[in-house]
């Protein structure tokens, strides 16, 4: 058991439940007979439906984790060290995000499958973080502007998404349109997934607003379980409502498909579990899985996905598995990537050590061979322009 002042165990808790929601919802997803995909099955529904929170939490929990981080100390906008710290893990994510998608067996010949362009949960959360860190620079004069554009951003993006879901953008190459549509293979997109990082982002500024006060956690209870049914078993009708009585067609596209604002219902009941078992969430090993989800994300991906030589459990029992198999089979794969995981993050200094240094000693080994082959490659290069222009007579002999 641990104990800290001020430290929201229970958002860290939040993260670990989610990435191993995320473990084995890929796991079952990826590998369960397509003939066990039954919707009138009572134990898959439930399954399907708890699969749906966990994206929504993820991308919640985020948001709420770097900004209440982000806010926490006096100092304010690039003075702040969370700004630079932030920036850096964005890029990080986004590199990540990219480079779990390269295959290398392609890259020795030359070629970029159009798959590594697909944009993923690592891209969405990298930019987020990014997005995060550009409300707060442009309010750092007027911090009460803040968290008004933050639930502004979450408000614009839920409603407008039965129309910017539409759009094609063909103007633009498929690297940058990926990011916004799924139609080339994306399998997430910064908007509307941004809409989940501002409202986690806005419900930091809350929490530490009123860290201090005595009864924050009932409050925040009672209200998180209201507006979680409320948004989940009312909001439909009030989109239907709001249709009828302005005739804007958005709000009816909505009220059809209101998956966004529903699920965000889902989040906030989440919250509420979670805050009211707090005191029950100081497990070390718990909480070093909610702050190693990264290490968590590459180890599960390059198991079940096979990156950089697309050969991976997905490869070999690709929708083969009974329910049984895949049950103990997801199981078993949560407690290995998790434990993978926290063995790098215990070893992690040695490790990024030794990796630096065999690269240093491989780059000094083929140095002299490297200088070598530049130089040859560099004459033969000039013979062949020299050739070609001759060739097509552009100089004399």
């Amino acid at each position: 058991m641990i104990s800290k002042p001020n430290r929201l165990y229970f958002v860290d808790a939040m993260r670990a439940w989610a990435i191993l929601m995320m473990l084995q919802g890929h796991f079952i997803d990826g590998l369960l007979d397509n003939a066990f995909r039954d919707n009138t099955n009572i134990f898959y529904t439930v399954w399907l439906y708890f699969r749906g929170i966990t994206a929504p939490v993820f991308f919640t929990v985020s948001g709420f984790i770097f900004t209440y981080l982000l806010i926490k100390g006096d100092k304010t906008g690039f003075e702040n060290p969370r700004v630079a710290k932030g920036i850096k893990r964005g890029l990080q994510l986004i590199f990540f995000g990219y480079l779990l998608r390269l295959n290398f067996w392609g890259l020795i010949f030359g070629h970029i499958y159009e798959s590594f362009y697909y944009i993923d949960v690592l891209h969405c959360i990298g930019f987020s973080i990014l997005g995060i860190i550009f409300l707060y620079l442009i309010t750092k004069n007027r911090k009460v502007l803040f968290p008004i554009l933050l639930i502004t951003t979450t408000t614009l993006l839920f409603i407008l998404e039965p129309n910017y879901k539409q759009w094609s953008y063909g103007i633009l190459p498929n690297a940058l349109a990926n990011f916004l549509t799924k139609a080339n293979g994306s399998v997430f997109t910064i908007f509307p997934w941004f809409g989940y990082a501002t409202c986690g982002s806005f419900l930091a500024v809350l929490f530490n607003k009123y860290k201090n006060f005595k009864y924050l956690y009932p409050t925040a209870i009672i209200t998180s379980i209201t507006l979680g049914l409320t948004l989940i078993f009312q909001s439909s009708k009030i989109f239907l409502f709001l249709a009828q009585q302005t005739k804007f067609q958005v709000f009816a596209d909505i009220f059809f498909n209101n998956y966004l604002v529903i699920r965000l219902g889902d989040v906030f009941l989440v919250f509420a579990v979670f805050m009211l078992v707090r005191k029950y969430l100081t497990n070390k090993t718990l909480l070093k899985i909610g702050q190693s989800t990264l290490s968590i994300y590459i180890i599960h991906y390059i198991i079940l996905y096979g990156s950089f030589v697309g050969v991976g459990l997905y490869y070999f029992l690709n929708h083969t598995l009974r329910p049984t198999f895949a049950i103990s089979g997801a199981v078993l794969f949560m407690f290995l990537c998790t434990f993978f995981a926290l063995k790098y993050e215990a070893h992690k200094i040695t490790i990024k050590a030794f990796i630096r240094l065999s690269f240093r000693t491989i780059l000094q080994e083929i140095a002299p061979w490297s200088f070598a082959i530049y130089r040859m490659y560099k004459l033969y290069l000039f013979k062949a322009k020299k050739y070609t222009l001759r060739l097509f007579r552009l100089v004399k002999d």
